[in-house]
């Protein structure tokens, strides 16, 4: 009995696909490491290529992978925990990779960590491929789709809609009285933070109000961006009202205006995006315009499943998830 590519995995200690990928000179999707083993393998153990072993390799797969962010988020967890439900549900198991989401480099690795294994298909939580990186992940002919990032091409995606997410907060303070609203921690230039900012400037805009420029602080949504736009905002702030970009950046700012001895709400009321546990274990708690993060995995699940059921030009190749405000204590009526 002739080798097969199963007996050369084996040998090798890799994936199946990955020896079909590597024998069918796709060179992108593993090390030149692994290629040399294989190919060794390959010569030793006699192998000649059979095509339907190949499909039926490639058929066998019910491993969903889960590409994460290593940037320390509070709500990375929630997705999983979708994509875990969902997986489990149907039968299928879940393996997760974390990548340094800034290096290209990194998310090479994690990517090869991936494809270089059968999997059916592949998630993306909050990671902004870079080109090279995006035409690999095209290029390896694997299902895919990012969680909670939306784009402006055509690549798939589950997310919030994220203008609306600008445009709710602020018209929630706008609704209780506010007129001079800050906008804390915002990443002003990719699609989500350019969308959140255009929400809050349309809500702004159907009061006539123009923001001053100070009222929009830049940041990277974390709990030192709030603290920092928290202090540009000063002690003696205009401001009644402030949307933070993110739960920890509205962290940062609430303990900064307390530092600064300002009293959340009776001073400042705040608005968090997000909406995760985070809000609820501090003091006030924090209103929030609250993304269903969970449900992003169940639907990042299917939207694989579909992938691989449908033809590609009829897929919803893009999904929002609705949000909703949820009101708690670190906000009232502006008299």
């Amino acid at each position: 009995m002739s080798a097969t590519i199963k007996d050369i995995a084996r040998k090798v200690g890799v994936a199946p696909s990955t020896v079909s990928r590597v024998l069918s000179n796709k060179s992108k999707y593993y090390t030149s490491e692994t290629a040399e083993k294989v190919k060794e393998a390959a010569r030793e153990l006699g192998y000649k290529k059979n095509q339907a072993a190949v499909e039926l390799v490639k058929k066998q797969s019910n491993v969903i992978a889960a590409v994460v962010s290593s940037v320390k988020t509070n709500f990375a967890g929630q997705i999983i925990d979708g994509i875990q439900a969902e997986a489990s549900k149907n039968g299928y198991n879940l393996i997760v990779v974390y990548s340094n989401s800034a290096s290209a480099e990194e998310q090479k690795k994690a990517l090869l960590t991936v494809i270089e294994r059968p999997v059916m298909g592949i998630l993306l939580l909050s990671i902004a491929l870079s080109d090279d990186n995006l035409e690999l992940l095209k290029e390896s002919d694997i299902p895919y789709c990012f969680l909670s990032m939306g784009f402006d091409d055509d690549r798939p995606f589950v997310s919030s809609d994220d203008l609306e997410i600008g445009y709710e907060a602020t018209n929630f303070l706008i609704e209780k009285g506010h007129r001079k609203i800050g906008l804390a921690a915002i990443d002003k230039y990719p699609y989500t933070g350019r969308l959140r900012l255009a929400g809050y400037k349309k809500a702004l805009s159907e009061v006539n109000i123009i923001p001053k420029d100070s009222w929009i602080q830049s940041g990277d949504y974390s709990y030192n961006a709030g603290k920092l736009a928290m202090n540009a905002y000063g002690k003696n702030t205009e401001l009644t009202g402030i949307i933070a970009a993110s739960d920890m950046a509205a962290i940062g700012v609430l303990n900064q205006a307390r530092n600064l001895g300002l009293s959340v709400p009776k001073d400042l009321s705040i608005i968090s995006i997000d909406g995760t546990e985070m809000c609820q274990i501090v003091q006030p708690q924090l209103t929030s315009v609250s993304q269903d993060f969970y449900q992003m995995g169940v639907v990042g699940v299917r939207r694989i499943e579909e992938s691989l059921a449908k033809e590609p030009e009829i897929l919803d190749n893009q999904q929002m998830v609705p949000v909703h405000i949820n009101e708690r204590e670190s906000t009232q009526i502006q008299n």
